[in-house]
This record gives structure tokens, C-alpha cells and sequence, in this order.
């Protein structure tokens, strides 16, 4: 359970903090939701109290060290298939709102546009993957946004 104030992550949206618990009539029932305001861009979510897969936690450092060992990680196949078969995976992985499954879709991007240029679509899915990494590390580690992101993109360095 979280309380107000608590940072949590709204997966495919990035941290938010909780900035209030309502109860809603819904359908003739009294439910109770937490509003959060996601950080990144100031939109409000309102999740259910009691939903398992709307929000969690932030990661702890040991998550995030795994984030790095995936990303530094480059012996894996691309995904050579058509670029909107690609998207539509990827885009799953980012909607579970796992870190790991975000980093990989990251690392699989960043290992593709080494090879081939990206379609729109997919830029713009980079974009996004890294930004939800970079938020949720800085706060979780209360670090520069500037220095995480160096630090992601140093680990593609040698694959160019």
C-alpha cells in the first residue's frame, strides 16, 4: 500500500507521486484510487487501491545493477523482422512496466540502430525507454538525470 507522497511507477508512463487517495462510486460500489501525478509531464492517473498490476514500487540498487549488466550486455540476436512486428514486441515489454524488460527493449534498439537506421516509430520508443530508465534511477538514487544518461549511452559506445 502507498501512501501520499510515495513515488510510484505507472507503467508505459514513467514515476509519478502520489498526490491523493479517493474513494469513487463505480458501478454501485465504493472504491478507493490513488491520484498520481506522473512526474515526466504533469499528467494525472487515477489506479485503483486494490489493482495488482497498476502501479509499483521503485527499483532498489540491485535492479539497477541489472539494468547495467543488460545493457552492457551486447551478445544477443537482433530482432531482424519487419519494423512494426519489432514495435508492437517492444511495446508490450515497456507496458508490463518492468525496468529489465524496458532495458532490454532499450539495449535492442540502441544494438539496431548501430545496424540499420530506425524507423520513426521506434526512434521515438528509444526515446522513451531511456527516459523511463534515467527518471526512475535518478530518483531512486536522487542522481542527475544528465550523468544517467551518459552513463546508459557509454554502453553502447563500443558497438559503433
Amino acid at each position: 500500500m502507498f501512501n501520499i507522497g510515495d513515488y510510484a511507477v505507472c507503467p508505459g508512463h514513467g514515476v509519478g507521486q502520489i498526490v491523493d487517495i479517493e474513494e469513487r462510486e463505480v458501478g454501485g460500489d465504493n472504491l478507493y484510487f490513488y491520484i498520481i501525478k506522473v512526474i515526466a509531464n504533469g499528467m494525472t492517473v487515477m489506479v485503483p487501491t486494490n489493482s495488482e498490476t497498476g502501479i509499483r514500487g521503485l527499483v532498489d540498487e540491485t535492479q539497477i545493477d541489472e539494468v547495467y549488466e543488460l545493457l552492457n550486455d551486447h551478445d544477443v540476436t537482433v530482432d531482424n523482422s519487419t519494423w512494426n512486428r519489432r514495435y508492437r514486441d517492444y511495446m508490450l515489454k515497456v507496458k508490463t512496466g518492468s525496468l529489465l524488460e524496458i532495458a532490454d527493449v532499450l539495449r535492442s534498439l540502441f544494438l539496431l540502430k548501430n545496424k540499420k537506421n530506425l524507423s520513426f516509430g521506434e526512434k521515438k520508443m528509444l526515446d522513451q525507454c531511456r527516459d523511463l530508465i534515467v527518471q526512475e534511477i535518478a530518483i531512486t538514487n536522487g542522481a542527475e538525470k544528465n550523468g544517467i544518461t551518459s552513463r546508459i549511452e557509454d554502453c553502447f559506445e563500443s558497438e559503433k
